[in-house]
């Protein structure tokens, strides 16, 4: 599967790629739910990627952090994002009574932190994005998992020159 590494200097970098990500999902070619799983360490900008994703799709107001709500929705015109972050969670069965099948739909976009913590229960990943920290900055690793995974990252490739 394609594999994408980029070095990301500042904030607005990682929400560039975010932003990329949904200008993407947004072109003519390629509308179709997108499953990305987010890793890396805390603070890291596994949200501040999302942010740009939400944002470029076309939501304006705050987007925070899921980390005590387990979920955050966003109800765009075309779209429905979530923004999961199952740090928290005790045990993968929460994600049973929470619905989660419901999340994984033809018109929704889902961006979830520690995946680890919903193995079994989780749809397959487009996409596996991993952050880490080298000195102040990141690196940004995005690996396809998905045929459609690899066809977002060929668009992102052609329009995010870092």
């Amino acid at each position: 599967m394609k594999q994408l590494e980029y070095f990301l200097p500042d904030e607005a970098a990682t929400i560039a790629i975010g932003s990329g990500l949904a200008n993407v999902l947004k072109s003519s070619t390629i509308q179709q739910s997108l499953v990305v799983y987010l890793n890396g360490d805390l603070g890291a900008g596994k949200t501040t990627l999302t942010r740009g994703f939400v944002r470029g799709m076309g939501h304006i107001g705050n987007v925070k952090s899921p980390t005590y709500t387990l979920v955050e929705p966003y109800e765009l015109a075309e779209w429905r994002i979530f923004h999961f972050d199952l740090y928290r969670l005790a045990d993968a069965e929460e994600l049973e009574y929470m619905g989660i099948r419901d999340y994984f739909n033809n018109d929704c976009c889902c961006f979830i932190e520690w995946p680890e913590k919903g193995t079994g229960l989780l749809a397959k990943a487009d996409l596996i994005i991993n952050i880490v920290y080298q000195d102040e900055q990141r690196i940004i690793e995005l690996r396809a998992e998905s045929d459609h995974g690899e066809e977002v990252m060929t668009e992102l490739a052609q329009i995010i020159k870092l």
